[in-house]
């Protein structure tokens, strides 16, 4: 991806779809739990609760809905995804009760990890040679259109009224609308035949589940900025509060600017393995970091922050190229949205679990759970090229044969 713009059409059509998608679900990420407390008045333990309903529900959908896009076409299968989260989203203005928050969140939080799994075999399609390094590009794209919801989001925050949010749950569901409409002007892709052997094949996977496992505990780093941070610094530190946005913009330009650049040098499942032990020691330096910026003067606590903010984004970058280079390349053609919605459970275990154990660990013990946080990282980072090992040791037993019978046709 040397250029700003990709090259070929449907790369192009994903990219614009992404895009949209992201700005409206830059808009939620920001403001959403605030519409649901501040505009509805729903008490923030029942907001905590319905999201944490929407985590599980989502857990389950990721794996069949792969599954589905395999078979019937990703292309329908993701634009249907699409199209219920707009819907769902779109009943959040009618969500003044908690059953009827629950239901509205848990749709929209399901379809939305339906639809990453339903994405991956149209990014490995049309991703070219390095599907991987496309993958890359969307993940800068999305980092970009989440920027620019947020700026928006920020503008309801300060009017802070009914309609404004209204306005914001309406503009979210609308992009969501936008971006389905975008897809469908991608050439459909044909189903992929299926072969010999058991349906759901990515759960009998073991190496592979135990990587995605790994991935997931991994995963909790990025509740570290949107999380840890924050809470860290009102509490513990006496750096400026406006640190908050200047250390996840800072991240945010990083990965805009530098993921795909990162990815180029990962392109095999060996070399993910060790981008994944290189970021679990970034991780852990930059816990360290964050830990030292309690106590001392606030110049020094924001030098601290923003140099922890820079290194943990470091680790992120190889993070994320790792997870785009194994899950890929691990996978199974044939089996691809089966194969990548597995690999997306252990990252939406991470939304559901993440930011508890930072806020019991680095916030409530303090200094000491940083460092535990750090190390946890750092020990996953080195078990992960172990895990690549073992997949590949498996991957070479493993050669399906198409089913003669079976034809693909294009949807």
């Amino acid at each position: 991806m040397p250029r700003l713009i990709p090259d070929t059409r449907p790369q192009r059509v994903l990219a614009a779809s992404n895009f949209v998608y992201t700005m409206g679900y830059g808009l939620y990420l920001t403001a959403g739990v605030l519409y649901f407390t501040q505009a509805v008045h729903l008490p923030a333990g029942e907001v905590g609760l319905g999201l944490a309903l929407a985590g599980l529900v989502a857990l389950a959908l990721g794996v069949t809905v792969g599954h589905l896009a395999d078979r019937h076409g990703a292309r329908g299968v993701y634009a249907v995804t699409l199209t219920v989260q707009a819907l769902a989203t779109a009943c959040f203005v009618l969500a003044d009760t908690f059953w009827l928050f629950a239901l509205a969140v848990c749709a929209a939080a399901g379809a939305r990890t339906a639809g990453t799994a339903a994405r991956s075999p149209l990014i490995r399609h049309y991703g070219g040679d390095r599907p991987q390094e496309f993958r890359a590009y969307l993940r800068a794209v999305t980092n970009l259109g989440i920027s620019l919801g947020a700026l928006l989001a920020g503008w309801v925050v300060q009017v802070g009224t009914l309609t404004a949010y209204q306005l914001m749950v309406a503009g979210n569901a609308f992009a969501f609308v936008v971006a389905a409409a975008i897809l469908l002007r991608l050439p459909a892709v044909a189903p992929v035949p299926t072969v010999s052997g058991p349906r759901w094949i990515a759960l009998r996977d073991r190496p592979y589940l135990l990587l995605s496992a790994l991935d997931g505990m991994m995963a909790v780093q990025f509740k570290v900025l949107t999380v840890g941070i924050p809470l860290w610094l009102v509490g513990a530190t006496t750096a400026p509060h406006w640190l908050i946005s200047g250390t996840i913009l800072t991240s945010t330009f990083i990965v805009i600017v530098f993921q795909v650049r990162a990815s180029r040098s990962i392109d095999s499942p060996a070399a993910g393995g060790n981008a994944y032990r290189r970021a679990g020691v970034a991780f852990l330096v930059s816990c360290s970091l964050i830990s030292l910026a309690a106590g001392i003067p606030a110049w020094a606590a924001a030098a601290l922050l923003i140099t922890a903010a820079v290194i943990h984004t470091i680790g992120e970058l190889w993070y994320s190229a790792a997870g785009f280079e194994v899950s890929f390349a691990l996978a199974p053609r044939h089996a691809t949205g089966q194969y990548l919605g597995v690999f997306g459970l252990g990252a939406a275990l991470a939304d559901a679990i993440g930011p508890a154990l930072l806020i019991s660990l680095c916030i409530t013990w303090g200094r000491p759970g940083w460092y535990v946080v750090g190390a946890l990282f750092a020990l996953t980072g080195l078990a992960v090229p172990f895990a690549v090992r073992w997949a590949q040791r498996r991957q070479d037993t493993w050669k399906p044969e198409p089913e003669p019978t079976e034809n693909a046709a294009a949807t």
